[in-house]
């Protein structure tokens, strides 16, 4: 089961978002000079979300805060 991806963590700057293993920005697991994948909220905001299809990225996360 994948990881449940956030919808605008505090500080994405500090993980890469390129998979489910989520490295820390100074030791990425890919290795091959891989570059830092930005999460969706740095490159178009907070309400990134709210455009396009994200389908199953987001579909875990939209039913746990209706649940609450």
């Amino acid at each position: 089961m994948a990881k449940k991806f956030p919808l605008n963590p505090p500080h994405p700057e500090r993980i890469c978002w390129g998979c489910d293993r989520y490295c820390p920005a100074d030791s990425l697991a890919c290795g091959n000079g891989a570059g830092r994948t930005q999460h969706p909220a740095e490159m178009m905001g907070d309400d990134w979300y709210e455009f396009g299809d994200w389908g199953d990225l987001i579909a875990a996360d939209k039913a746990g805060k209706n649940q609450k």
